[in-house]
This record gives structure tokens, C-alpha cells and sequence, in this order.
């Protein structure tokens, strides 16, 4: 099963849009993410309407940070994304009439709510702020430069 990565891409590109003092198109993000500009601007469309990035459109356009970093977590951006399933684990079966299956199911299910309760709530504890301070750090420690456009060159 292929993995969802968009949550993580768009944190990724959300710090690097925090780092530069003029918008960031869409291709340029397109580029760093080995994505699409259409599929960006479709997931920075969700994050729009929820506030926490803007959109210019002509020359020297592109999209900016709406909001204070430490006002966004992790969950805000995951819940803007449309809150894609976090496992990709599932039942065989939804309704099973096997009795075997059902209590199977319900011990699954039970740990499965537990386990994405216990996510969202380290999601909601992790704001952007903290990831750009720890991001900070790593770049310090690396020495390394933090421009989108050349960071992710081949």
C-alpha cells in the first residue's frame, strides 16, 4: 500500500516558506517536493482555507505563511489536509458474521482508536515554531544553506 507522505511534504515546504521574505510559487515548491505544481497548489488550496497561507497571483507572485508559526500544529495542518487515514492497517472485514472475526475486530479496533488518539494529541502538542527551532539547530550544527530553490538539487 503506498503511503500518504503529504502531511510531511507540506510541513517540509511550510518551513522552508517561513524562511524566505517573498513568496514561494508553486513550481519552485514543485520542484523541492519532486511534485507536480497542479497537486501543490491543490494541497496549499486546503491550507488557504484554513488560514494559514496566502496567495498572489502575477509577477512576483506565489504563496506566504498567514500565521504565526507557534499558532500552528502539526494537527491544524493534517486536519487541512482533510485528516487522510493515519495506518494504513485495517479490518478484513467490516461487519463480519464469523464470531471469531467480530471479536478480532473489536480488540483491533480498540487499540487502533487508542493509537490515533494518542497521534493526534502528540500532533497538537507540536506546533511549527518548535519544528522551525529544531530545524534551526540542524542548520547551525550542519552548516549548511537553507535556500528551497538549491537545498534540494540533485
Amino acid at each position: 500500500m503506498k503511503r500518504d507522505s503529504r502531511l510531511s511534504g507540506v510541513l517540509h515546504v511550510l518551513l522552508h516558506m517561513a524562511e524566505t521574505q517573498s513568496p514561494v510559487t508553486s513550481e519552485a515548491m514543485a520542484r523541492a517536493m519532486q511534485s507536480n505544481p497542479v497537486v501543490i497548489r491543490r494541497i496549499m488550496a486546503g491550507l488557504r482555507d484554513a488560514g494559514f497561507v496566502r496567495s498572489e497571483k502575477g509577477h512576483g507572485g506565489g504563496w506566504t505563511i498567514a500565521r504565526d508559526l507557534a499558532a500552528i500544529t502539526l494537527r491544524d495542518v493534517y486536519a487541512a489536509l482533510g485528516s487522510p487515514a493515519l495506518f494504513a492497517m485495517g479490518n478484513r472485514t467490516d461487519a463480519p458474521g464469523c464470531l471469531v472475526e467480530q471479536a478480532v475486530n473489536a480488540a483491533l479496533n480498540g487499540a487502533y482508536a487508542d493509537a490515533e488518539a494518542l497521534l493526534l494529541e502528540r500532533f497538537g502538542s507540536v506546533t511549527l515554531a518548535g519544528l522551525s527551532a529544531d530545524f534551526h539547530a540542524r542548520i547551525i550544527a550542519s552548516g549548511k544553506s537553507i535556500d528551497l530553490e538549491t537545498v534540494h538539487a540533485a
